[in-house]
């Protein structure tokens, strides 16, 4: 019995990514991209004017950071971009000392990424309790519908039939056929008529004017001394703690949108590197992207890197190929699709009353102030923080109340036997001290912990003192019944406390 070898065009077709065997896939991946494109151009323009630079900056960052991150990130169709967060981050260090620290501040953030990445701040993400990430989503949704605000304010009156007939298109047009993305059949059928009948409203071109050529690599334009090092690394610092967080935590809801697992080590370290490439190119810097990243994963049915890489290209080359036609586009038409991502990405199903009624109160409570906290201060990584530590004062409140303390005297009268259950630390421990009889118990005490299990130093002190009580009164302690890893802790630590009664 003979076996044949894999023939090379076999061994390849292994190797090929999957857009490449599948035209479906492939059509997928470049409308995908296309439309993330349009989308991104009014944004980092946007956010250009937020950080306040020349708008071309905002545009070559989001086609650095999409073409490199493509290649070096880790969680595919995942879109990175120039982002308002970091354009606020920025903006007061451009503000005071010009481009140049602004550039070099981006290429330190890079670093700092690539450090912290390594040093695995993505396994922090474990400590993000649930009911923070739905209030990160929720709050997202709002901030992607409150930056559209604007664009339909003291704007010409045929500006909402143009909004309410591309929301139309996108509603509807996904029952006549889904091989064509839903928001760029509206944006193209939205400029037709717009070109068409002479309609004058709000353009892509209003927004500033696009860049006619590639960007060129070089060094920022700072000089290389200390003193610009301190200058610039609270703003890098802060730069890389804000893109880490809202990167890995798209990446995360992006992993439940497709059921799919992705590494945030690489992901953290790529998010560097591609700031340090933007850096060098001059670009303003920039993290994941959720709206956009919505409209690619959950409108567009994107999956892989394809998409996010030709994001990236699209934007150079609508800019600087089709720059005059781009500029046509009715700004209503984009304000149509990041409206719909805004509804898509909200979770309505967290808001429900009948959701509200069986959720615990603090679940929902750590998603409201998660919600408020971001609304409020147009900042993720803020909400997300004050959510997380929100919601372990209200786990640490309810864990707190858990210790129990019973208490059974021998037959003889001369042993009482003290039984501990639950879990012991800072806030259950503190409680502990007070449920025992020193003055009225017998010669000799027992704790039993079986039924226990000891956290921290919090916890040994609260032994250590009640040991100390019952001393001063003549009367001996025994504890008994500890596991390994509280036995381990509690040897190493007791009568380390002097003075903890």
């Amino acid at each position: 019995m003979s076996t044949t070898a894999p023939t090379p065009a076999v061994r390849l077709r292994g190797l090929k990514p999957e857009w490449l065997n599948d035209p479906k896939v492939w059509r997928t991946e470049v409308l995908g991209g296309l439309v993330v494109a349009l989308a991104l151009i009014p944004e980092a323009i946007s956010f250009s004017i937020i950080a306040g630079v020349d708008p071309a900056i905002g545009l070559f960052a989001s086609f650095t950071m999409a073409v490199t991150i493509s290649i070096v990130g880790g969680r595919r169709a995942m879109i990175s971009a120039a982002t308002g967060a970091v354009a606020l981050v920025i903006a007061p260090l451009n503000r005071e000392h010009g481009l140049g620290y602004l550039v070099a501040a981006v290429i330190l953030a890079g670093v700092i990424q690539i450090v912290l990445g390594a040093l695995g701040v993505a396994k922090l993400m474990r400590f993000v309790p649930r009911s923070v990430m739905v209030g990160f989503v929720n709050a997202l949704a709002i901030l992607i519908f409150m930056a559209q605000v604007p664009e339909m304010h003291d704007v010409p009156w045929p500006v909402y039939p143009l909004i309410a007939g591309g929301l139309a298109l996108m509603v509807f047009f996904p029952r006549i056929t889904t091989v064509v993305p839903a928001p760029l059949v509206s944006i193209v059928i939205l400029t037709v008529i717009t070109l068409a009948a002479g309609i004058a409203v709000p353009t892509v071109g209003d927004k500033g004017d696009l860049p006619s050529s590639l960007p060129v690599p070089g060094l920022p334009d700072v000089p290389f001394t200390l003193d610009t090092l301190t200058t610039i690394a609270p703003y890098a610092f802060a730069m890389a703690l804000v893109g880490l967080m809202e990167s890995l935590m798209t990446a995360k809801l992006v992993d439940e949108i497709t059921d799919t697992h992705s590494s945030k080590t690489r992901e953290s370290i790529g998010q560097g590197v591609a700031n340090i490439v933007t850096g060098f190119f001059g670009g303003m810097g920039g993290c994941a992207m959720i709206g956009q990243t919505m409209i690619n994963v959950k409108v567009s049915g994107a999956r892989t890197r394809l998409s996010t890489f030709l994001a990236g290209v699209f934007l150079m080359v609508l800019c600087i190929v089709f720059g005059p036609v781009v500029s046509d586009i009715p700004m209503a038409a984009l304000v149509a699709v990041m409206v719909m991502v805004s509804f898509a990405t909200f979770d309505w199903h967290s808001v429900a009353p009948k959701t509200l009624k069986r959720m615990p109160v603090g679940e929902s409570a750590v998603m409201a102030v998660t919600v408020v906290c971001v609304v409020a201060t147009d900042n993720l990584a803020i909400g997300v923080v004050v959510g997380s530590i929100t919601a372990m004062v209200i786990f640490a409140k309810r864990v707190a109340h858990l210790a129990r303390v019973t208490a059974v005297t021998g037959l003889d009268g001369s042993t009482v036997v003290y039984s501990v259950t639950g879990e012991l630390f800072f806030a259950s421990s503190n409680d502990l001290v007070g449920q025992f009889d020193y003055a009225g118990d017998p010669d000799k005490v027992v704790i039993d912990l079986t039924a226990a299990h000891i956290w921290d130093a919090s916890s040994v002190a609260a032994l250590d003192a009640i040991e100390t009580k019952y001393r001063q009164r003549g009367k001996t302690v025994e504890i008994i019944g500890l596991n390994d890893p509280s036995a381990d802790l509690h040897g190493k630590l007791t009568g380390e406390f002097a003075g903890s009664h």
